[in-house]
Formats: C-alpha cells, sequence, structure tokens
C-alpha cells in the first residue's frame, strides 16, 4: 500500500456521473488519439485505471490494455464494462505492482501521479513504467500545475470552479509541496452539500524530468494539452511524453 488515498464504493458509484464532462467526445477522443498513436502495434498499460474512462474506449478502438488499480471498487465498476479477458485489471499500487509482459505505452493521467504522496514513491511510479517498457517504448502523464501564480502573499486557497452545484477549490502548502482540493458538490434539490477533499503533492515538470532520468527515461515531448498545443508559462497543464532508450 503506498500513501495514495483509497477510493471507497460510494465514490467510486458516482464517479462516472461526476465525470461526464471529461468522457464527453470532445475531451476524449484527443486523449485516445494520442495514446493510440503512441501505442502505435504494441500494448499499453493504464496506471491507476480507475471505473476504464480511457481504457476501455482504448481497447475499443484496437489498442490492447492492461490496467493496474489500488481501489477494488474502481476496478468493479470498470468490470460492469469489460470482462477479464477484454481488459485485464490488477489490484494493486501503480508504484511497485508488476503486470507481466512488455509494452509500448504506459500512461498515467488526469493528475494522478499527485495521488502518490511522496517524492520518494513518485519516483519509484517512474521506474515502475521503466520496468514495463519495452525498448523505445513511451511513457505518458498528464499533469495540472498547482495555482501559485494566483496565491497573492498570505493567501492559501484559490477556487478552481464555482457553478450551480460544485464549489471547489484548493489549499496550498508551499513548504511541503502538498496540495489539497476540496470539493462541495450538492447532489439534489434540497439546497444541501455534500463534502469532499483529497491530497496531493504536486511536481514541477522539470522536478518529473529528474525522475524520469533516475528511471532512464528520456523526455521526447512535452504539450499543454492532448491536442499538442505548446506548453507556455501560462499552460494550466502539461501533457509529457518520455521514452525508455532503444
Amino acid at each position: 500500500m503506498t500513501s495514495s488515498e483509497l477510493w471507497t464504493r460510494a465514490t467510486a458509484d458516482r464517479y462516472d456521473a461526476e465525470e461526464t464532462e471529461n468522457s464527453s467526445a470532445a475531451v476524449l477522443h484527443p486523449t485516445l488519439d494520442f495514446l493510440a498513436e503512441l501505442a502505435g502495434d504494441g500494448r499499453a498499460l493504464e496506471f491507476a485505471i480507475g471505473t476504464g474512462r480511457v481504457g476501455v474506449p482504448l481497447r475499443e478502438r484496437g489498442v490492447p490494455v492492461v490496467g493496474i488499480e489500488l481501489s477494488e471498487h474502481m476496478a468493479a465498476v470498470l468490470r460492469r464494462k469489460a470482462d477479464e479477458d477484454t481488459l485485464p485489471v490488477t489490484v494493486g499500487d501503480m508504484a511497485t505492482t508488476v503486470v507481466p509482459g512488455g509494452f509500448t505505452l504506459v500512461y498515467l493521467i488526469y493528475n494522478t501521479i499527485s495521488n502518490l504522496l511522496t517524492q520518494e514513491e513518485q519516483v519509484e511510479c517512474f521506474r515502475n513504467a521503466a520496468r514495463h517498457l519495452e525498448p523505445g517504448g513511451r511513457f505518458v502523464i498528464e499533469l495540472g500545475l498547482p495555482p501559485l501564480r494566483s496565491l497573492p502573499p498570505g493567501q492559501t486557497a484559490v477556487p478552481f470552479d464555482v457553478s450551480e452545484r460544485h464549489l471547489g477549490f484548493d489549499t496550498v502548502d508551499l513548504v511541503e509541496q502538498m496540495l489539497v482540493s476540496h470539493h462541495f458538490t450538492r447532489d439534489g434539490d434540497d439546497g444541501r452539500y455534500r463534502r469532499a477533499n483529497s491530497r496531493h503533492r504536486y511536481a514541477w515538470p522539470a522536478e518529473l524530468d529528474l525522475m524520469a532520468r533516475i528511471a532512464g527515461l528520456e523526455l521526447e515531448r512535452r504539450v499543454a494539452d492532448w491536442n499538442g498545443a505548446p506548453f507556455t508559462q501560462d499552460s494550466a497543464k502539461h501533457i509529457s511524453v518520455w521514452r525508455k532508450p532503444a
């Protein structure tokens, strides 16, 4: 067990309903195009595959996908969409769990590297990716940048969503590189809000590049989104691709 917080059954059961926007064609198709091109004719391994939001449709595109998932509850939701023969999933943590065979692509998306709450575990995650990659294979991470430019002196919280049914803000510990996302979600029409939060260890692109070098991987590409927009100082996130030397 790593420091990642474990998803509960209730959270897993409502996950897909709360991620409908990220499951839309406009968001998902560029992601699938990007990953399928990197996978080529080989196999893909998704770290923290969750409910299969990306892994299932990527498999439907003809890419053989294998998953690792820490939460049995999240994996159970995936099982409603694809059986074990179609999409094998091993329950375990993404920093140490090993599955058989080699892969042309290992990917870890939607900020999930930050679920590992220590630098050491994040380094081990890179090593685990390299362990599974065939020579010439790629490791892909999607990760948001912490909203530090929005923090004036003395302020520790930054809102990231203020909508009719959801209020979200991040609090940041600059010393420990820890970020806590706070969510207030209105499920019904009685005016009540459900509160939840999650902890994350944020890491800068340069820090991830060093983790990759420790694991024997080389930076190949960094863009701002799945459509390949240039990564700049104003980008809110990055998609980074590291390659295992042939």
